[in-house]
């Protein structure tokens, strides 16, 4: 039997990736006024994009500016309040033992509008904690209010979506999801989000297009390179997946999963020992993956 035949037999479907780092980096920020004015005592607050279990809130100096060390790497949702204006949010990626720096402007606006956010904002701050609570539910319940009671905020559609998604209602977690995207496309978490419901559900052409958005926000985030090479992977741009796997392993040479991707790809390619460097470089890496019995059965037909 032809190497590659072995393909259709023994290989699955690429999945996506849930890494999560461990090194610590800081988080720096300056907030202003619209006409570029530091603002004093606005209340920061600096929640992950993965669990709200990890958040920090934080008060700006005099000269606007607040500090976070100690930060897990990885994407955060920052929102900032005052009184006075209206809240101000962002999302940032922390990176590995690095500083990451950034700047929010806040507008200024009237009681009337100031009361309507802040009361969406109690409700979503609800949400959150039920979430943590994995009330997932009532959390959807909770950001569902939070989106009829403010103005758009991609904030309040990216928590809905995740609530959904821990509900399991795709539909309802990918229209959370868009409009997360149409509300701030620059989002990264947002973009991963959305593509990752919508390839789950086999919709992979369409992800695609969301998970390259990922990869332009984020290029030196190996888990973009690999979602978007398991995404083409499952659209048969195989080539095309091999140049994302090797970024993925070039950024972080010690991901398991991507030189199990590469592997079978070499193994399509029957580029034999490119395949067994491959293979034996994840199961030195993760000798106990889930995959790692069929890692070793490629092996050793290959090695024949």
């Amino acid at each position: 039997m032809p190497k590659r035949a072995i393909m259709a037999i023994l290989l699955g479907l690429a999945v996506f990736a849930a890494a999560w780092a461990q090194i610590q980096g800081k988080l720096t920020g300056v907030v202003k006024d619209s006409q570029g004015n530091p603002v004093e005592k606005a209340v920061v607050t600096v929640v992950s994009t993965k669990t709200s279990a990890v958040s920090y809130e934080l008060t700006t100096n005099k000269e606007g500016r607040f500090l976070q060390v100690g930060i897990m790497p990885g994407y955060f949702q920052v929102s900032v309040k005052k009184a006075g204006f209206l809240p101000g949010s962002t999302e940032v990626r922390v990176s590995l033992a690095g500083e990451t720096d950034i700047e929010i402007r806040l507008d200024t606006a009237d009681e009337i509008a100031l009361k309507t956010v802040s009361a969406a904002d109690q409700v979503f701050l609800k949400g959150n904690r039920l979430y943590g609570e994995q009330k997932y539910a009532e959390a959807a319940a909770a950001f569902e209010e939070a989106v009829k009671m403010s103005q758009p905020n991609w904030g309040y559609f990216f928590n809905l979506g995740l609530a959904y998604k821990k509900m399991d209602k795709k539909d309802e977690a990918i229209g959370a999801f868009r409009k997360a995207v149409e509300l701030n496309s620059e989002s990264y978490s947002s973009n991963k989000e959305l593509a990752e419901v919508l390839g789950k559900g086999g919709a992979f052409e369409e992800a695609k297009t969301y998970f390259q958005k990922a990869v332009e926000l984020s290029p030196d985030d190996p888990d973009a390179h690999y979602n978007l090479g398991a995404c083409l992977t499952n659209t048969g741009e195989t080539d095309a997946a091999q140049v994302h796997f090797q970024k993925a392993v070039d950024l972080k040479p010690d991901y398991a999963d991507a030189y199990y991707q590469l592997g079978t790809i070499f193994i399509g390619q029957n580029k034999v020992p490119e395949a067994v460097r491959s293979l034996e470089k994840f199961l030195e890496l993760a000798p106990n993956h889930e995959k790692a019995p069929l890692a070793t059965q490629l092996l050793q037909y290959l090695k024949k």
